[in-house]
């Protein structure tokens, strides 16, 4: 079931919000809980019924591992650690049975000659996110961070349907003590009002905004057989604006449907577009996700406190991981490569104090996070160095016709002058689109600022009433979310 979908909308949400707190108002608490439980199952299921046992069993098992290392037992006859290392790697096997194992296959096909057949297995929604929120649990219950928890609020925690699919990344820290907190079985009609707002937000962002950009991004990527250099520039910045306005709106859509039952999540983007360095974006950009990368993968593995050259070390595997946890291909970890690479080059640069206008940082950061991007959405290498290709080649140059008449002289330099974005179905609006992708992540308002500056009143009322319909007549075709994919 999808958030921009009028079932959702209209049907499941409505159901689950007075289910809840018709229960609530009843005090049947346990009862409550397990009705957003079951409806989240039932969300999940939405998809596929033959993922359910499989994120039911991981719920379970891990639920047990996590109070085994809660607990202080002289039954226990393993170690915390050995009990650790058992959880970590059944559920880091589990994703890669499903997510990675025809990648494997087919890189030990090429080394050895041999032709073993692929498994074709179908990507369990939901496995990346759901798999790393729990090996988080697992880590701090470790490291006596948890306490035992109980088991519906722990199953709550792991499916609650607005963050289950997508994200954010939630922590037990952040989301449990809200789960067994008694007053939010009470409605808050303040809450409810903002909850709206952020919802019908990003329900615009993605049905409006990013499902706009998707044509010409799709087109250019995955269509086009070549593309002259305005239309490789706009099929890059219409995936970077697509990505963009697709994760964060589905971001707002959680958070807002989460407000409704009185649940806070936590911030997933900040204006990332706007960061004037790397390590600036990433403290924007999918924050979750950038937190976990942080405290699980590269503070263990030493952070900054040992040698400089371990730090370029760490960073640099910990882009390697994220970019292979993103999907599993080359492409993929090459992006994370150059990120990692990117960060190296950034302290190096903080070492030697250099400082840039901020404009160039800006312009700089944009441009490298715009062409990463390019290997992230290419499905294979060809299709991204063709879009490469026709961005920093000035050898297929066309301008449109209008603009023949005053610039009639390039036509000595090869300039060309007609259907400038033809390969990419492009229209006449297809280039203001642009203009507008950079006034929306450059000039407006973020989550943040909507959210601090909330007050109920009758113009915010009109705003979200125009901005929900807008919404709902556009949902004209079904469009998944970018990172159901990841």
């Amino acid at each position: 079931m999808l958030f921009n979908s009028y079932g959702f909308i209209f049907l499941f949400l409505p159901i689950m919000f007075f289910g809840y707190f018709y229960l609530a108002s009843k005090r049947l608490t346990t009862g409550a809980k397990s009705w957003l439980i079951v409806g989240s199952l039932f969300f999940y299921s939405w998809w596929n019924i033959i993922y359910l046992p499989l994120i039911l069993s991981s719920i379970l098992f891990n639920y047990v591992i996590g109070n085994t290392l809660t607990r202080e037992s002289e039954h226990i006859k393993v170690s915390k650690l050995q009990l650790l290392i058992l959880g970590v790697i059944s559920n880091i096997v589990l994703l890669g049975y499903f997510k990675y194992s025809d990648f494997f296959i087919e890189n030990f096909n090429l080394i050895t000659n041999l032709n073993l057949d692929l498994l074709h297995l179908a990507l369990p929604l939901a496995i990346s996110f759901f798999t790393f929120q729990q090996i988080a649990y697992l880590v701090d219950s470790y490291r006596g961070e948890t306490k035992e928890y109980d088991f519906l609020n722990y199953a709550l925690f792991v499916t609650f349907f607005p963050q289950l699919i997508a994200g954010p990344i939630v922590h037990h820290k952040e989301m449990m003590p809200q789960f067994g907190k008694t007053l939010n079985l009470v409605k808050n009609y303040r809450n409810i009002a903002l909850g709206i707002f952020i919802f019908s937000i990003g329900l615009f962002k993605k049905v409006v905004i990013a499902d706009s950009f998707a044509v010409w991004a799709t087109s250019g990527f995955d269509s086009a057989a070549t593309l002259n250099l305005i239309e490789a520039w706009i099929t890059s910045l219409s995936y970077t604006f697509q990505l963009y306005f697709d994760f964060s709106g589905y971001t707002d859509m959680a958070i807002g449907a989460a407000l409704l039952f009185n649940i806070k999540l936590p911030i997933n983007f900040n204006s990332p577009y706007k960061a004037v360095n790397i390590q600036d974006f990433w403290r924007r950009w999918h924050i979750t996700l950038s937190r976990f990368l942080k405290d699980y993968i590269y503070i263990p593995l030493g952070g900054n406190r040992i040698a400089e050259f371990r730090t370029y070390a760490n960073l640099m595997i910990t882009f390697l991981l994220a970019g292979l946890w993103h999907g599993a291909g080359w492409t993929f970890v090459f992006w994370g490569f150059l990120h990692g690479s990117a960060l190296i080059i950034h302290r190096v640069w903080q070492r030697l104090t250099f400082r840039l206008n901020p404009i160039m940082a800006w312009f700089i950061t944009f441009n490298f996070i715009n062409i990463s991007w390019v290997f992230f959405r290419a499905k294979e290498w060809d299709d991204a160095l063709r879009v490469l290709r026709g961005m920093f080649c000035l050898d297929n140059v066309m301008l449109p016709t209008f603009l023949e008449s005053k610039l009639f002289f390039l036509k000595n330099h090869g300039v060309e002058f007609g259907r400038f974005i033809q390969n990419i179905g492009g229209d006449s609006f297809t280039v203001p689109w642009v203009i507008c992708g950079f006034i929306l992540i450059l000039f407006f308002k973020n989550f943040n600022e909507w959210t601090n500056d909330f007050k109920p009143n009758k113009k915010i009322l009109f705003f979200t009433v125009v901005v929900f319909m807008t919404s709902v007549l556009s949902l004209t075709k079904v469009s998944e979310f970018l990172y159901f994919n990841f």
